[in-house]
């Protein structure tokens, strides 16, 4: 672990809300996003949270005191340019991260200067905290892949190769969404076993994906892969994701090729990334099962299975329109945790680029639905309720097999581990609108 003074768990800051001990973000944390406050015609900018507040970091540049690197790194996010600042070398993101705890800690001598650049929180709209130039959606829940392939390969649920190589798919990086954005339920091809031929019509079994996105900081060169001992500089950090996924039309399209108009239709992020220095404190040991085969050479190296894991809890909440109506807030689905996935981030960069693909700054990587082994740890529906034939009841009466119009999900996570002050991810929220006619 790569720990530091802005690790302390015993740090506290000025801003008094960052204190409380279910904060997502005290100032252990400081994750960036991009902001700009609600119904103004302000130019989008980065800033980072610091408990319910926001320090804007184009008004900190001019009133606070930094170094002149500082400055500089400043100054791009103050223009709303984080893919500038994560093509940053880590030497440099990791010293402003330094300078924002220490001007943010208790007794702060710019207090005074930086308490007028804050702003809270609800009095904001968030938009994607980077351009997301590519993105790529990986299958590491092996609980997942299990689960799933029971009900689409009874005779084969795990494939040969999925214990050799990091499985994943390229994936749209236009429909990717901030948390808050309503998406409409999908139009597709559906084919029910007993039809002789498909129809066009709304998806019927659509669900939620509890997944994590991790965005790459510099890139690679095209033909330059990535060893393992460099894959972690070109992380920058982590965000929650819920892969919406047309379960009838993945169904009936994904053969042979896989993911299409089943997945690209909407992917959505919380607006926070939570950087991979704030999860230092949070790495634990990467160990595969008993018998299962060791990752190939290039896949594999002592820091990695010394810590290339993180303990990330995950939640998967939901309010229908019905809740909403009665004043009724969401409902607890499942838990999972982060530490049950099969591939670690560094393996999933690394097999990325290994045959020369090159990453960009911004680009995201998702993990793949996040289960655990236990029933109550499904990352989506089509587990919980084992492919719709055993619907949820909600504790309004309600009851779910998969998504219905108003219904909405939200992710939540937050990293914790002994000895470290917990940090979250804040919330990742999306709501299910009617299909267009």
């Amino acid at each position: 672990m790569k720990l530091d003074q802005s690790h302390d768990p015993l740090a506290t800051s000025w801003v008094e809300s960052a204190n409380a001990p279910t904060a997502d973000f005290p100032i252990q944390n400081l994750p960036y996003g991009r902001f700009r406050r609600a119904g103004s015609d302000e130019d989008w900018r980065c800033g980072v949270a610091i408990g319910d507040q926001i320090l804007d970091l184009r008004r900190a540049l001019p009133a606070g005191r930094w170094t002149t690197a500082d400055e500089v790194l400043l100054q791009r996010l103050g223009e709303g340019d984080l893919n500038r600042f994560m093509s940053a070398p880590s030497s440099e993101r990791r010293a402003l991260r330094h300078a924002l705890f220490d001007a943010l800690r208790s007794g702060s001598p710019q207090q005074a200067a930086l308490a007028p650049c804050l702003v809270a929180q609800d009095a904001v709209e968030m938009s994607l905290p980077c351009r997301v130039g590519d993105y790529t959606d990986f299958y590491t829940g092996i609980h997942h892949a299990v689960a799933v392939g029971r009900l689409f390969r009874p005779d084969q649920p795990l494939l040969p190769n999925y214990k050799w190589v990091p499985i994943g798919y390229h994936g749209r990086a236009s429909s990717v969404v901030v948390s808050g954005t309503p998406l409409h339920r999908p139009l597709g091809q559906l084919k029910p076993p007993q039809a002789e031929q498909p129809t066009m019509a709304p998806c019927k079994r659509l669900d939620y994906e509890l997944e994590l996105g991790a965005f790459i900081a510099a890139g690679n060169g095209l033909g330059e892969p990535i060893a393992m001992a460099q894959a972690e500089e070109h992380l920058f950090g982590l965000t929650l994701l819920n892969d919406w996924s047309a379960r009838d039309v993945q169904a009936w399209e994904y053969q042979p090729l896989g993911p299409f108009l089943a997945k690209n239709f909407g992917t959505t992020v919380s607006p926070w990334i939570v950087t991979a220095e704030a999860l230092e404190p949070f790495r634990i040991p990467f160990v595969r099962p008993k018998g299962d085969p060791q990752p190939l050479a290039h896949l594999d190296s002592e820091a990695n299975r010394a810590g290339g894991a993180y303990a990330i809890e995950l939640e998967v909440w939901i309010q229908t329109a019905g809740m909403r109506a009665r004043g009724q807030t969401h409902v607890l689905l499942s838990r999972s945790n982060f530490r049950h996935a099969y591939w670690t981030l560094a393996q999933l960069i690394t097999h990325h680029a290994s045959n020369g693909c090159n990453l960009n700054a911004g680009d995201l990587l998702g993990t793949g639905t996040l289960s655990g082994p236990a029933a109550e740890e499904a990352g989506s529906l089509l587990e919980l309720t084992e492919g719709g034939r055993r619907a949820l009841t909600l504790p309004n009466g309600e009851q779910r097999s998969f998504l219905e119009d108003g219904d909405s999900i939200e992710l939540r996570a937050f990293a914790k581990n002994e000895g470290a002050r917990r940090i979250g991810f804040g919330r990742c929220e999306g709501r299910v609108l009617a299909a267009h006619a």
